[in-house]
């Protein structure tokens, strides 16, 4: 009992230091918790699939035998992404990702209960900078010239996202009877979000929506590229009324014919927050969920299970963040640049501030299943579940304030605000698990199993930054018993190629963004270790 006892203060301890980050699977979600399940196709709402029914089905827990149970995890995502486009081809270099979990349960008389932590799910891509989806250039033409910058090395910009969120979570169950359980949980979700986004003047322009504070000239002599047209994101606020205002409003460099402009051409500019780190992210929010669930026997051999997971309920994602501008200078006044500028070509403007991811929740989740014991040694599972991305990804909102105080060339964006809006338009997800364990001599149980689903990304919206399109998975594994008290599992699932080019980019006087073909295919494992005492 106190070796017990200490694998259990130590797990804990293990999983509260370990943050936890995962990446696209089914949408944002995980094909499935636990490598039990995992192995199955990811089935798991009416049997008992260890300490991961706290992730999955929480009445499963009812089913367990009597006695406390404690699972530690470890598993490792391996995606591969390639973005290609005219301009050439590149890999992300994102990942392999690794997701410690944790779990104990109780069961004693009718009542369950216990705490887990687990990784949830999410997305990312990094791809160096200088490949083809780096949107940026230093050929510096000017907008009059209706050419995209060219994309050279020796200016590239590296692209990254990592999304990741987890949950620590609280489980409670009741056997009403020996056929009917209840159970539900109360969890904590937290989650975070790094960036690294170059856009270059076709599309960053091509966003901009200009507001009352926008010099009405200015505004007209940037109107091929901005407003009216943009088909991707929109962007507006003072720091893009600041931004309009600060161009030459005769757009060729070295010619300032009202002698109050600032910038002449804009080569991109980047969104920057990003912590470098594998674990964690720059910006960060948290607040609570609940699960709902229940399993009924039917029979001796058919146990059937549901389960509903609402919306989360998640504060803004908030951090640092840096803007960079790369543009030419033209009569650069110190009210702008801090000093009077003549001309300069190729200058960088870093503007620091603070940044707010908003509303980003994980959908709402209903899911229907079935375990059948057809033998002793056979059991076939089933599950079917909806995945309401709809609610949640309608779009990637983000609010930056520029810090109040900023130096150098920066300086005309103190204190402004912009408010950018990247459409997503995501589509509901169903998916179909299904598996089957076999029970090959009594110490070790294989088990297999498919996991499909729709892609819920629109060709329309697809973005290299968020390659969440994968849509079935081939899983297959096993488990083996150590002693009467201990046991090993572990899960690999492989998720072939699927390939997705975007069906709609940005065309303006700048001309039209070449479309992005994404090809994504992933390798992932789970491994266990469980107690029983």
């Amino acid at each position: 009992m106190m070796n017990s006892k200490r694998l259990l203060a130590m797990a804990v301890a293990t999983a509260i230091a370990a943050p936890m980050s995962a990446f696209a699977t089914n949408g944002m979600n995980m094909e499935g918790y636990g490598p039990i399940a995992t192995g199955m196709g990811g089935a798991s709402m009416a049997y008992d699939n260890g300490t991961a029914a706290m992730a999955n089905n929480p009445a499963t827990i009812g089913l367990m035998p009597e006695g406390n149970r404690i699972d530690v995890a470890f598993g490792s995502l391996v995606p591969s992404v390639t973005s290609e486009n005219v301009n050439g081809n590149v890999s992300s270099d994102g990942g392999p990702y690794n997701m410690p979990a944790f779990g104990w349960t109780k069961r004693a008389g009718k009542l369950g209960y216990g705490v887990g932590m687990f990784a949830q799910g999410g997305m990312g891509a990094e791809y160096k900078g200088g490949s083809a989806v780096d949107q940026t250039g230093t050929a510096g033409v000017p907008f009059s010239s209706l050419m995209m910058p060219g994309m050279t090395n020796s200016d590239s910009q590296t692209q990254r996202s990592e999304l990741g969120v987890g949950r620590l979570i609280f489980p409670i169950t009741y056997n009403v009877n020996n056929r009917l359980t209840i159970g539900g949980s109360i969890d904590y979700v937290w989650g975070g979000l790094d960036i690294l986004w170059s856009m270059d003047a076709r599309n960053f322009l091509g966003a901009m929506s200009p507001g009352a504070g926008a010099d009405a000239t200015k505004s007209a002599v940037l109107g091929g590229a901005v407003g009216s047209q943009n088909t991707r994101a929109t962007a507006s606020g003072s720091l893009i009324d600041t931004f309009i205002n600060s161009f030459d409003t005769s757009m060729t460099p070295g010619d300032d014919t009202d002698n109050n402009g600032a910038f002449g051409n804009f080569y991109w500019g980047t969104f920057k927050f990003s912590d470098d780190n594998d674990f964690t992210q720059e910006t960060k929010g948290d607040g609570f969920a609940a699960k709902l669930g229940v399993t009924y026997k039917m029979t001796d051999k058919l146990t059937l299970g549901a389960s509903y997971h609402p919306e989360t309920s998640m504060s803004d994602f908030e951090g640092d963040i840096t803007m960079t501008f790369k543009v030419d200078l033209v009569n650069c006044v110190a009210a702008v640049c801090g000093q009077d500028i003549t001309a300069a070509m190729g200058q960088e403007i870093d503007v620091a501030g603070t940044v707010k991811v908003k509303d980003f929740q994980w959908p709402s989740t209903l899911g229907l299943g079935l375990a059948y014991q057809a033998s002793d040694k056979l059991m076939v599972v089933a599950d079917w579940k909806r995945l309401n991305w709809s609610e949640v990804m309608k779009d990637f909102h983000m609010v930056i304030t520029a810090d109040d105080t900023q130096v150098g060339l920066a300086q005309g964006f103190a204190g402004t605000v912009l408010d950018f809006t990247y459409p997503q338009n995501w589509n509901d997800q169903s998916i179909i698990q299904l598996g089957a364990s076999y029970a090959a001599t009594k110490d070790l149980t294989v088990r297999w199993g498919v996991n499909r689903a729709s892609n819920p990304v629109p060709d329309g919206y697809v973005n290299h930054l968020f390659p969440a399109t994968i849509e079935q998975h081939y899983t297959a594994g096993f488990g083996y018993s150590i002693d009467n008290t201990s046991s090993i599992d572990f899960s690999m699932t492989h998720a072939p190629n699927v390939t997705v080019t975007e069906s709609q980019t940005e065309t303006n006087n700048l001309g039209t963004t070449p479309a992005t073909t994404i090809t994504h295919s992933q390798n992932n494992w789970q491994i266990m270790y469980s107690k029983r005492f």
